[in-house]
């Protein structure tokens, strides 16, 4: 058997072994059906109850208000980009973004062709490290989007606007990562591929009553209320990972729910950081104010001794935590199911490589 692999890996996310285990015995047969989960009709009883099952259990968790809709989607938050001013976007209306980082730029680039597009702040001046403040949010948006973690800076909003503009949020690498307040947002989407399941589904939260007021024509599996209307079975689901989106949400919620994680998170992210802090050889390249608990990044202060480290990573199993090409250096992804003791692994790794460099 291959020793533990500590997977770091930015996205598709580690998933607690129990769920994966789950996963694979419904993939050879599912609840003594004599089918597999991936085989099985989406109309059949026993696929509908898995829907039924992940709709409550995304209203239970993140404690969502009656008058909220709940949709699993196909095509992650980038389909979501272009969604969104479609159906909120009125002609002639106008749109606000706070652009903390790649995938921010390309939801600004797709509502661009919308309408009128602004950003209401930027951190684009110091390479995305740090989330703007004290900016002044415009009264006649139509809505402000935000990115409440920023998988590839390796920053996190820590607290959301007050505002009386509808509020849309990408969560998709921190959601379920922390209690959050739902009711403060229009709209919420998340691809699940960060902290809930498998890519191949994007979770929508939407306020009811939101939709069909743009003014303008939009193709039927673009229309957000296609999906809800008819409980996200217009088509046919992504039915794999929803059912593994269930078992994670169970494994959640066996957990003690979202603030238990919310401390084990922060527990995690707390150890991390405290050794860039320390070490003589690392330098964290987020504001630490600002600092996501869901993707540590961080430099080696002397980029000579990077393949030295790289390579002691590989020989201990520590997987992923290779740094995007815009920012180099390292990057580990510690999403809920990280266990502690992985993060303990890359923090023995650094200490070692500090007491070699003394």
């Amino acid at each position: 058997m291959k020793k533990y692999v500590h997977n770091f890996s930015a996205g598709p996310c580690i998933l607690p072994k129990e769920v994966m285990q789950k996963a694979a015995e419904a993939v050879i047969e599912y609840n003594n059906s004599g089918l597999s989960i991936i085989e099985m009709s989406h109309r059949s009883k026993d696929f509908v109850a898995v829907m039924d099952k992940s709709f409550a259990l995304v209203r239970e968790l993140l404690n969502v208000p009656d008058n909220y809709d709940i949709s699993f989607l196909q095509g992650g938050a980038s389909l979501q980009f272009t969604m969104l001013p479609q159906n909120l976007l009125p002609v002639g209306g106008k749109v606000g973004y706070l652009n903390t980082g790649v995938w921010a730029s390309k939801a600004v680039k797709e509502a661009e062709f919308y309408g009128e597009t602004i950003q209401v702040a930027s951190s684009k001046d110091k390479n995305f490290s740090y989330v703007p403040k004290d900016y002044s949010i415009p009264s006649d948006l139509s809505y402000l989007h935000l990115t409440s973690n920023n998988t590839i800076y390796g920053t996190q909003l820590k607290s959301f606007p007050e505002t009386s503009v509808p509020l849309v949020c990408d969560m998709s690498s921190d959601l379920m990562s922390k209690v959050i307040d739902v009711s403060k947002f229009d709209l919420i989407y998340a691809g699940a591929q960060k902290n809930m399941g498998p890519a191949g589904v994007t979770l929508v939260i939407s306020k009811k009553g939101i939709f069909g007021k743009s003014g303008r024509k939009i193709p039927t599996m673009l229309d957000y209320t296609t999906h809800i209307d008819n409980e996200s079975m217009f088509n046919t689901p992504p039915c794999f990972s929803i059912y593994t989106c269930m078992l994670t949400m169970e494994w959640l919620k066996n957990l003690g729910g979202i603030a238990a994680m919310e401390a084990i998170n922060e527990k995690k992210g707390k150890l991390l950081y405290d050794e860039i802090d320390s070490n003589p050889l690392f330098l964290g390249t987020a504001a630490k104010e600002d600092r996501s608990l869901m993707n540590v990044t961080f430099v080696m202060k002397d980029p000579s001794l990077e393949p030295e480290f790289s390579q002691m990573a590989k020989e201990r199993n520590l997987s992923g935590i290779e740094g995007h090409r815009s920012v180099g250096g390292y990057r580990a992804s510690i999403y809920n199911a990280m266990p502690i003791e992985s993060v303990q692994a890359l923090v023995d790794a650094m200490r070692d490589m500090a007491k070699k460099h003394a």
